[in-house]
């Protein structure tokens, strides 16, 4: 996913584009509906983070969501400006429909450029979506749509008043394609030179340094981890660790509610067990995110009976 002030940036750069001046309410529909998918995120006032794995991403991110959002949006807005007593001089519903439209599409685009994944096709598909372009939360991207905002709005004249966003628009979007690129070229190259084949390859952005990449290659029963530049080419292996899939009780574990939704959201799922009494402790993690085998926000930990150890 990407950080909440990225979407909030990008429905700011929208605004101050020229798009603020289409209606009223115009700012409001393009900031708080480039933020309005992550509606899903209270799942965690109630449930697990396990729960949340397997929530997120998905029915507010999804094609029908695109669909409904947009106009209960506008509805919410509407109702909200009648509330205040406001007139509706200078509004104009089907701008602010199509304004909404853009923000909340906006959501699950940048969502994708990220290691995380979207389920774009949700509910008719929970397949998972993956962009391997950027870190969720990307300084760059941070100060190129400040920027912009804050030119834009210094800005004299109505014609020119714009430019300073929708470049900063335009720059954010190719840099985006650049890192998407990058990550692209990273894993075929290391499939090309290394030794053993890989099943599956991810070549992952890290945090503030565009010309770095975290890598994981899946091969036949464990990973191989790595890091890489990009410029000059420099890859440093970091090891090898079995997946442990084949443990006592990783099969019994996977079966559980929690172990089946982590499952269904993990790109590279490891095991690791702890003894407790006669019972295990089975961890799945997924190797995008570290490969200790430590709880994290990214594994689940299910107790398995003896009896079940197979």
């Amino acid at each position: 996913m990407m950080d909440n002030l990225t979407h909030t940036l990008v429905g700011l750069a929208l605004a101050e584009s020229g798009l603020k001046r289409t209606t009223r309410l115009a700012t409001a529909a393009l900031i708080v509906g480039a933020n309005l998918p992550d509606v899903d995120g209270l799942v965690y006032l109630f449930g697990s983070g396990t729960d949340g794995l397997a929530f997120r991403r998905g029915w507010t991110h999804g094609v029908l969501a695109m669909i409904l959002l947009p106009p209960l949006l506008v509805a919410v807005l509407l109702g909200w400006h009648r509330l205040r007593g406001k007139s509706r001089d200078g509004l104009r519903v089907g701008w602010l429909v199509t304004l909404a439209a853009v923000a909340i599409w906006s959501h699950p685009l940048l969502d994708l450029l990220n290691t995380y994944g979207v389920r774009l096709l949700m509910p008719f598909s929970g397949r998972w979506f993956y962009g391997d372009a950027l870190f969720i939360v990307d300084p760059w991207l941070w100060v190129t749509l400040l920027l912009g905002i804050l030119l834009a709005r210094r800005a004299r004249g109505p014609s020119s008043a714009g430019r300073p966003a929708q470049a900063a628009l335009l720059v954010a979007s190719v840099y985006a394609l650049l890192m998407a690129a990058g990550s692209r070229i990273a894993e075929r190259r290391l499939d090309r030179e290394a030794p053993a084949p890989a099943q599956r390859s991810l070549a992952s952005p890290v945090p503030g340094n565009p010309l770095r990449r975290e890598t994981v290659r899946q091969l036949d029963g464990g990973y191989e981890r790595g890091r890489l530049r990009l410029i000059p080419w420099e890859f440093l292996p970091l090891g090898t660790s079995p997946s442990g899939a084949d443990l006592a009780g990783a099969a019994a574990a996977a079966r559980t509610a929690p172990g089946a939704a982590f499952l269904a959201w993990a790109r590279f799922p490891y095991y690791r067990t702890v003894s407790v009494g006669d019972s295990l402790d089975v961890t799945i993690a997924d190797a995008r995110y570290g490969g200790g085998g430590n709880r994290s926000w990214a594994s689940v930990t299910v107790r398995v009976a003896a009896a079940d150890r197979r």
